[in-house]
């Protein structure tokens, strides 16, 4: 229960809100808020609930942070939201929750082929400049797509991006290039009107080829397994970007894309990772504050229950050479001593 001191202050800076004009508190106080600072702000009275509320600062903010969100379909999908903007925003803000997904899908939207695409948004950030931003269409109906290995590249293979990044040198600048890099993908299902963000939003790992010297970042959320996996298996959605450039110049994006795997490092084909990535739709989403942390956390614990998974694999094959080694000297030697007393 909070003190009466506390409740005191609490009921006197509200007070002292409500004495300032409506339009002065929208225009010069709100439209200078975050997304996630606004929407703390929205809780602290009904007054600044009803001015947080409004779909022009949302549709700001969404576009300020995702600039990829500002094109004329985008734009009307987003509209087209339980609460518009303000929906979008929260469901694409935070990494849907692991611990909240459900075991089976609950909607078969997917499945029916009522969307016949997801739409990805996706915006790179380097020292909080935006460095790339692309939008990308993915069928998700077709047989091939279904049978195919699930991936989405949002360059050709002979695009590439130039930047103002300086090729790090060494491991220690590679730590550096990974604290001011940043990557938002927000999955969209434009007739279920859902969205989430796949990425970590900071790399969960950075490696420097030590020939090449391309550096590879990765980005990645944890999802349970698909009906066919035990309850106790979880797949990544994994999402890398390459970059490469002369030694000591500056480098160029090669490669951004996605691909959902499982455990043993297969990639899922189209039709189990749209059930995955369904369940990820239909899920909560996780904490605003320590999101970046949160992120790593359950990839670190994704990687250490992978590593384990193939320690097992490794002895169990290990038993059975065992077995099939004894085996074989067994019969060896039952033959042997056959034709000796024969």
């Amino acid at each position: 229960m909070a003190s009466p001191s506390f409740a005191a202050t609490v009921t006197e800076k509200t007070a002292a809100i409500s004495s300032v004009h409506p339009d002065v508190i929208e225009t010069h106080i709100l439209t200078r808020l975050d997304g996630a600072t606004l929407a703390s702000a929205s809780c602290v009275s009904s007054q600044l609930h009803s001015l947080a509320s409004k779909e022009t600062l949302w549709t700001t903010i969404c576009h300020s942070t995702w600039p990829s969100t500002n094109t004329p379909r985008l734009r009307h999908i987003i509209s087209s939201f339980r609460d518009g903007p303000r929906s979008f925003f929260s469901d694409s803000f935070t990494n849907p929750d692991p611990a909240s997904l459900p075991a089976t899908s609950t909607s078969s939207s997917l499945d029916l082929g009522r969307p016949s695409e997801l739409i990805s948004a996706v915006d790179i950030y380097y020292k909080n400049k935006l460095m790339f931003s692309k939008v990308v269409e993915t069928e998700i109906v077709s047989g091939w797509f279904k049978c195919s290995p699930f991936r989405v590249d949002l360059l050709d293979p002979k695009d590439t991006v130039p930047t103002r990044i300086p090729h790090p040198a060494n491991e220690d600048t590679c730590r550096e290039f990974a604290e001011d890099f940043t990557l938002s993908w927000i999955l969209i299902d434009p007739i279920g009107r859902r969205s989430m963000n796949l990425s970590t939003y900071k790399p969960v790992t950075v490696q420097r080829h030590w020939l090449s010297g391309e550096v590879q970042v990765r980005f990645a959320s944890v999802f349970p397994g698909g009906e066919r996996r035990s309850a106790s298996e979880f797949v990544q959605c994994g999402i890398v970007v390459t970059c490469g450039g002369a030694q000591g110049g500056e480098m160029h994006v090669r490669e951004v894309s996605l691909q959902v795997e499982d455990m043993y490092g297969m990639n899922l084909n189209g039709k189990e990772s749209i059930v995955i990535l369904e369940k990820g739709l239909e899920g909560k989403r996780g904490n605003i504050k320590g999101r970046e942390e949160e992120g790593k956390r359950k990839y670190e614990e994704y990687m250490e229950m992978k590593r384990e998974r193939k320690e097992r694999k490794l002895r169990a094959e290990g038993r059975m050479d065992m077995l099939c080694v004894a085996f074989g000297v067994f019969t060896f030697f039952s033959l042997w001593l056959f034709i000796l007393w024969r």
